[in-house]
């Protein structure tokens, strides 16, 4: 498994954490406006379950890049890496 399938794999269990949804659902091609409650709250409480999964912290900037889950995995993978 690479670094962009173990990211997006717990990226999809932070789906599941933050909005209660199959995390299969879930692709690359995911965005905010698919998932009906992924407002600005929602935003948030995906932020703090992408933090939590993945021990690592989000700035304000890719907070608001965040509007994808391709955009997720691209900020989260390089932090991922890092650690590893």
């Amino acid at each position: 498994m690479n670094d962009q399938d173990y990211v997006l794999d717990k990226v999809r269990q932070a789906f599941k954490s933050a909005f209660d949804i199959d995390p299969q659902s879930v692709t690359m091609d995911t965005t905010a406006s698919d998932i009906p409650a992924w407002d600005s709250v929602g935003h948030l409480s995906l932020a703090s379950s992408l933090e939590e999964a993945f021990g690592i912290t989000l700035d304000v900037d890719e907070l608001m890049e965040m509007e994808s889950v391709r955009e997720i995995v691209r900020i989260i993978t390089p932090k991922v890496s890092k650690k590893v």
